[in-house]
């Protein structure tokens, strides 16, 4: 199992939201700004760094520039989510050299774009964002629901050649709270590649999701506030204890 470190970026700097919320932001410019973070992440053995444009996932703007830097900056794959709200704007990215992009909104209304950009470049490359409440898909910055169960929505999207599936409980998102894995071992039995992230606290949260089958994990807050040891994090996710 793979752990995957985030740098989330708000007005081009490091930031976190609580539960999504723009209302509950915590800067973490201490860390240096994004591209020095990622930086960070690839010195101390991460093989991918997850990179999330939150000004785009809330309609706010965007950190296209910082999120192009970082790509050029680091030689690890970066894995680029947050308001990927069209065809476009997805290919740019890849094409910019970012190894994966991570869709909610758009796969959901437009999967003819989720299917095109699988046959383009490949089902590694695509990643379907499932943020869920209550076992419920929401889209668009969290702010609406897609009538649709996270279940369901696996199997939806599967059928149409997705691979990849980045699960995230949005009440556990950012609360240091652990991870909800009920949902995830659910979903891993499946038989699908889960990427797992919300609420990820420790290298006991770790060896849990690992336990599930979880083939990587996203972890934020818990690096940024010095609560998770990212070497030691890797080291248990890649080997066997």
């Amino acid at each position: 199992m793979e752990v995957v470190p985030a740098v989330d970026i708000m007005r081009g700097k490091v930031a976190r939201l609580l539960r999504g919320d723009p209302r509950f932001v915590t800067s973490y410019e201490y860390l240096g700004n994004p591209v020095r973070l990622a930086r960070r992440w690839e010195e101390e053995g991460a093989r991918t760094i997850h990179v999330v444009d939150l000004d785009a996932a809330l309609g706010l703007g965007d950190n296209v520039g910082a999120i192009e830097k970082i790509i050029e900056s680091v030689r690890v794959s970066v894995q680029v989510g947050g308001g990927i709200r069209s065809l476009n704007q997805a290919r740019t990215l890849l094409g910019k050299g970012a190894t994966r992009v991570v869709l909610g909104s758009l796969t959901f209304d437009e999967p003819s774009s989720l299917q095109a950009l699988l046959r383009q470049f490949g089902e590694d490359r695509v990643v379907v964002a499932l943020d869920n409440l209550d076992g419920m898909v929401v889209v668009r910055g969290w702010k609406a629901s897609a009538d649709v169960s996270v279940d369901d929505a696996v199997v939806e999207f599967s059928k149409l050649g997705a691979k990849l599936f980045l699960v995230t409980s949005v009440v556990r998102d950012g609360t240091l709270s652990g991870p909800d894995l009920e949902t995830l071992a659910r979903l891993c039995r499946q038989g699908v590649s889960v990427i797992a992230a919300g609420g990820i606290r420790s290298l006991e949260d770790i060896a849990a999701l690992k336990r599930l089958g979880v083939r990587e994990v996203v972890v934020g807050k818990a690096l940024y506030e010095g609560l998770l040891s990212l070497r030691e994090a890797l080291r248990l996710g890649r080997h066997d204890p």
